[in-house]
């Protein structure tokens, strides 16, 4: 199935509107989205599209003006922690394309038996959720399981217990707050 998007990002200080249409398998593929590598420093409209896109998601309130600055940058890692990526405030591949499709991109399957920093991080998250009480550490054992399925539950998955992007898209919206 190809869904297809269209995302239309306006700033109310310019009349600059921006309207991308992409489908849910261009979302994925990372040579289809072809943006450039941006970082503090950086300016232009590739910036200004990135603020705009950071404001949709309640990461960035400052102006958007092309100019990646200390804001900027902030906004990024907060959005990077969100989706699950590392929070070093660069805008590259999996940071785009997770600004596109407003979720995490290219999460592993985690279940009982998986172990790492991921699933550490999964812990975290399921404790600011209010769905785990065990220790962070990167075991996904029986407790880890029970929370991650009563998680599931109270967001309406299928509460099998196994971290999929359904799980892991609803995890990326723990943390929000506001907006």
């Amino acid at each position: 199935m190809v869904v297809k998007i269209t995302l239309e990002l306006s700033n109310t200080n310019k009349t600059k509107v921006k309207k991308m249409t992409f489908t849910d398998d261009q979302a994925n593929a990372s040579a289809q989205l072809n943006k450039p590598v941006l970082k503090e420093g950086s300016r232009g409209e590739a910036v200004e599209e990135l603020q705009l896109l950071l404001q949709k998601y309640c990461a960035y309130s400052g102006p958007v003006d092309g100019i990646f600055g200390s804001a900027t940058t902030g906004a990024v890692r907060l959005f990077q922690y969100r989706v699950f990526l590392t929070q070093d405030g660069i805008v590259g591949d999996k940071t785009w394309r997770a600004l596109y499709k407003g979720a995490p991109v290219d999460m592993p399957t985690l279940k009982r038996g998986s172990k790492g920093q991921l699933v550490k991080t999964l812990q975290e998250r399921l404790h600011i959720a209010g769905e785990y009480a065990g220790e962070f550490d990167g075991d996904f054992g029986s407790a880890t399981e029970a929370g991650v399925k009563s998680f599931q539950q109270g967001n309406g998955l299928s509460a099998d217990g196994i971290v999929g992007d359904r799980t892991w898209f609803a995890l990326s919206k723990v943390a929000e707050l506001g907006c």
